[in-house]
């Protein structure tokens, strides 16, 4: 027990003083203007978006930006009308699509943004975001100003996620500190490190670099598609992540069922859909968040310290995320019990994939893509 917690304390010393400051509460992207305002094509893959898309549309078709602006909807095998209130919204600056069937070894969304991004031909930028966004009025504006102020090929946000129901108020916040333990934010924005991801709600990207990288098609089975993405782009190119406030999802996750099936959508596709992987994991998980509670509450001598000191640790690194969303300090001892539920569906990820219903969404299966 000893030489376990000893292991845990070690990990948690790297992991808070050597691993990108994960924990850190930033960047944020701030409101700004670009000193020149180039063309943009905002492109949104929908499918079954009826409760969410008039907003976000409304919402960029109101951005206060000088430049050239066009917005692509595509309207992907929608049954619930999705479509039709886009098209109903009738702005000349909006094109509604009707997608196309999808061609095998393509994910649905990225065959969906890349028929988008194929009608914003003329376009110098393009901003991918979801149909469930709402933005701020300056929230292109600041996007296109950091791309040109830095010289950078793609810039993206984790938007505000909803926390307003209970099972979102103890388990939303953790995904957004587990998404930054596995890309710290800092190693992402450092050119020389190999880090790359990128959050699917907001990225800006270059015409240039989807050229240079091969366009969509290059990324098209991926179906993490935004890292996957941002990895393409940052061999040759300048990425940026950080937090937005000036962009919120308005998707519910009202209850613990519905967060457990956001996360096991595509847990064992991180792992490479290697079982290894996946014992390695959960070794890993058991050894990181549950030994130091145990050893706290139950051990003696130095592993009793050991512990306590791993506990200390990995609930103080959790301080800047819950004051992020507004959430009492009180929560942090909890997290080794909310690292335990994600690692459960993780594992139920790979029962899924075990029982041939690989990552499932909007009533589409996938089996055998790629992360």
């Amino acid at each position: 027990m000893t030489f376990l917690t000893a292991a845990a304390l070690a990990i948690w010393l790297y992991l808070v003083f050597a691993h990108g400051k994960f924990w850190q509460a930033g960047p944020v992207l701030p409101v700004a203007y670009p000193a020149t305002a180039p063309s943009v094509a905002v492109v949104v893959p929908a499918r079954d978006e009826a409760p969410f898309i008039e907003a976000s549309l409304r919402s960029l078709l109101a951005q206060d930006y000088a430049g050239p602006l066009r917005v692509i909807l595509t309207d992907d095998g929608s049954t619930d009308g999705t479509g039709a209130i886009a098209r109903a919204i009738g702005d000349q600056r909006l094109t509604v699509l009707q997608g196309a069937p999808r061609p095998p070894g393509w994910s649905g969304k990225l065959w969906a943004v890349s028929q988008g991004v194929a009608e914003a031909d003329t376009a110098e930028m393009v901003l991918l975001t979801d149909a469930d966004i709402v933005h701020e009025p300056a929230h292109l504006s600041s996007l296109v100003a950091r791309a040109e102020r830095y010289n950078l090929d793609l810039v993206s946000e984790m938007v505000k996620l909803a926390c307003d129901s209970p099972a979102e108020r103890v388990l939303v916040p953790a995904f957004v500190y587990f998404f930054q333990l596995l890309y710290p934010f800092a190693w992402v924005n450092d050119g020389l490190k190999g880090t790359a991801a990128a959050a699917g709600g907001t990225i800006l990207l270059r015409r240039s670099a989807l050229r240079r990288i091969g366009g969509v098609e290059s990324v098209r089975g991926a179906l993490i598609d935004d890292v996957a993405l941002a990895a393409a782009v940052k061999k040759g190119g300048r990425i940026w992540l950080g937090h937005a406030d000036l962009a919120r999802s308005v998707r519910a996750y009202p209850s613990i069922l519905d967060v457990w099936r956001m996360i096991a959508r595509t847990a064992f596709v991180q792992l490479r859909y290697s079982a290894v992987l996946l014992l390695a994991t959960v070794a890993g998980m058991l050894l990181t968040w549950a030994a130091p509670p145990a050893a706290a509450l139950f051990a003696h001598g130095w592993a009793f310290w050991c512990g306590l000191a791993a506990w200390l640790l990995l609930a103080g690194s959790y301080l800047p995320t819950l004051a992020r969303f507004g959430r009492s300090p009180l929560w942090a001892p909890l997290l080794p019990l909310v690292a335990c539920f994600y690692m459960a569906a993780t594992i139920g990820s790979a029962v899924n994939h075990v029982r041939g219903r690989g990552v499932a969404w909007k009533g589409r299966t996938y089996q055998g893509l790629g992360a």
